[in-house]
């Protein structure tokens, strides 16, 4: 615990150190260096207690009513620990090259400082051990969140996109807050060793307690249909605190999920399937809505709606089977929404990280705007691909195996189960197919537009170089996908400690050996693909020494305005596939007459959770707030007044609840 208090102590103090330089060069290598040695610091022991499965504790006397300086580090923990580590390292390690060119016109203390906050508050919240601790650590990590989404605030879409995240959070600090009054009350204090009495709670006290942790913390985590600040803020934010928030610090709201979860009586039935159910329409919805973007990180946003959806279904269908007694079939699904937090975190920073250096390479998020980057980038390219790859659940990457245990779950929890709930898994199943249906066409899309074909603007035809750092943080990443899909065994058996404290079941052989064909599936393929490769290589080499044109298709003189773009690309998905309320708006396009003036066609997609009712809902909230403001007079005596009223009010029930109580 020393160690991991050492990191903590130098994350923040490289984050100081760098706040109090001038030199946006000097604070970039403090804020860096502070995050590279900081992080395997914390990895390391994250990695010994999950492997060991004994936890560590420390506690310091804290200068709070109901406060204490309380640390854990527990199985759970570990497995959050880990990824936050990883992550972070990389994304620093690419913040450098990435932010040179903004620390030209201004000062990248500030950056750094709020960085360095950020991955300390991410580590002290998913290890703090007491209720205020906890909310501490996770209100500063929200500032300083919010502080690095507003990096651009020069710009309008900037700024409202920071503002949505910061009310979004505080909405669901709200609901936190009111978890641990009411939880704390049934307790002797607010240590989470004190917690010790919610596990005999009543089903009803525990469901409003279980009710309250799924919604405030799900706000955090992207959770249907509370994600609505999610696919603005990812795109506003510079693209490794993209790359950092989509990876992990979402993932913090889950960790809060499974920690309350772990305090209360085991669950009924019916949490589970709430959850499970939250998660296959986030799923679905966020796959349906990144099909049609043309913001290439805006889609990647509305693709970790997506995948918290993936993780939500396999967490609460794991609930679900524990519930009517079926551990094995919860061991798969625990297991498969477990690693899929893992996953995610490595592809999605791998695809976010890539992104940025497309945006980086040609200044543009715009898929339209781009083409033919892989034969001028192609590292950056071949990476990417590889993300894409993982993110949509193709062998021999990781993606298919958290996804795997999932699906084998809900089948087998279809011929085991008895009834309507027999129904429910093998329906899922099948949604869980097609949101895996739509992602091949997602990122397909991604690779098909952004990479292939001629180049369709001056920028995309002469990108900037990316960095070397850049690139390493992207091949680690993908490295780490790549390890885990050929060798599931391994990073099943060191989830195995925090899956167990997860699921309140011993964990056995039996998902090692679930895996097992994929693994060695996964190695058979990987040498059929160097074999090919280096096939076409010498082939490519030595014997291909003429070169002829492709066939035109009658066009002598094709040009990039030929090609498919975006829309057109996923069209029989956005019109016709989907849901008629769902449907991208398109406006112009429409020519009549022989000799038709020039016309534009425009295509636009929008949040039909945010716009179609949250939006109208508070609108109309504001206005009615609007009209009580008759009662600021900005008079001295008037609020006397109200002192004086609310003051007596309190008198008088103080002491009504002192008779009641005495009687």
């Amino acid at each position: 615990m020393n160690l991991l208090l050492s990191a903590l102590l130098i994350l923040f103090g490289g984050s100081l150190i760098a706040l109090s330089v001038r030199s946006s060069t000097l604070a970039t290598r403090v804020g860096i260096l502070s995050v590279l040695v900081a992080a395997p610091m914390a990895g390391y022991v994250a990695l010994k207690v999950l492997l060991s499965g004994q936890p560590l504790s420390f506690s310091a006397p804290w200068a709070v009513p109901g406060g204490e300086f309380s640390l854990l580090l527990d199985p759970l923990a570990a497995f959050f620990v880990l990824p936050i580590s990883i992550l972070s390292l990389f994304c620093a390690l690419y913040a450098g090259p990435y932010m040179a060119h903004a620390g030209q016109s201004r000062s990248l203390a500030p950056h750094w400082f709020y960085f360095n906050i950020m991955v300390t508050a991410m580590l002290l919240v998913v290890i703090a051990a007491n209720a205020l601790l906890f909310l501490a650590a996770w209100e500063i990590m929200t500032i300083s969140s919010f502080f690095l989404v507003a990096w651009d605030h020069h710009r309008e879409d900037v700024r409202k996109a920071a503002w949505l995240y910061l009310f979004a959070a505080h909405l669901g600090m709200m609901l936190l807050l009111l978890m641990f009054l009411l939880a704390g009350s049934y307790c002797d204090g607010f240590n989470f060793n004190n917690f010790g009495p919610l596990a005999q709670l009543p089903i009803g006290s525990a469901s409003l307690i279980y009710l309250l942790a799924l919604f405030g913390f799900g706000v955090k985590a992207g959770l249907f249909p509370v994600h609505i600040w999610l696919p603005d803020a990812h795109p506003a934010a510079p693209s490794h605190v993209s790359a950092l928030m989509s990876g992990v610090l979402i993932k913090t709201g889950i960790y809060g999920i499974l920690r309350i979860l772990s305090l209360l009586p085991p669950a009924p039935a019916w949490w589970g399937w709430l959850m499970a159910l939250l998660g296959a329409g986030g799923a679905l919805y966020g796959i349906s809505l990144a099909a049609q973007q043309r913001d290439i990180k805006r889609c990647l946003a509305y693709s970790t709606v997506e995948n918290i959806g993936i993780m939500l279904l396999g967490l609460g269908f794991g609930m679900v089977a524990a519930a009517h007694g079926h551990p094995k079939i919860a061991l798969l699904a625990f297991a498969g929404g477990l690693l899929h937090i893992w996953n995610h975190a490595l592809f999605k920073g791998v695809m976010f990280l890539g992104a940025g250096a497309l945006v980086h390479a040609t200044g543009t998020r715009d898929m339209n705007r781009m083409g033919g980057l892989l034969r001028r980038m192609p590292l950056v390219g071949l990476l990417w691909i590889g993300g894409s790859l993982a993110i949509s659940a193709l062998p021999p990457l990781n993606g298919l195996i958290s996804e795997w245990l999932i699906y084998l779950s809900l089948a087998q929890a279809g011929t085991a189960l008895d009834g309507f709930a027999a129904l429910v898994p093998l329906l899922l199943f099948g949604l869980l197919g097609m949101v895996g249906a739509l992602a091949l066409v997602t990122f397909s899309r991604l690779i098909g537009i952004c990479l292939l074909g001629e180049p369709r603007d001056p920028a995309a035809a002469n990108p900037h170089k990316v960095a070397p750092a850049m690139l390493v943080s992207m091949g680690s990443l993908l490295a780490g996908c790549l390890m885990i899909g050929i060798f599931p065994q391994g990073t099943l058996r060191l989830t195995s400690t925090a899956l167990s404290q997860v699921a309140r079941l011993p964990v056995g052989a039996e998902l090692g050996r679930a895996v097992t064909p994929l693994g060695l599936g996964a190695l058979l393929l990987m040498a059929v693909l160097i074999i090919l490769g280096g096939l076409f290589a010498w082939l490519r080499l030595f014997r291909l020494q003429t070169q002829t044109s492709t066939w035109g298709c009658g066009y002598p003189m094709p040009t990039a305005r030929m090609a498919y773009t975006g829309e057109s690309y996923a069209e029989f998905v956005s019109h016709h596939l989907m849901p008629k309320i769902m449907r991208p708006k398109v406006s112009g396009g429409k020519v009549s007459g022989f000799f038709p003036i020039s016309s534009k066609l425009a295509q636009s997609s929008t949040d039909l959770v945010l716009m179609r009712f949250l939006q109208p809902l508070f609108v109309a909230l504001a206005d009615r707030c609007q009209r009580l403001r008759w009662l600021q007079q900005g008079q001295l005596p008037v609020y006397l007044v109200y002192i004086f009223v609310a003051s007596a009010v309190l008198m008088v029930w103080s002491l009504w609840a002192g008779g009641h109580g005495g009687k």
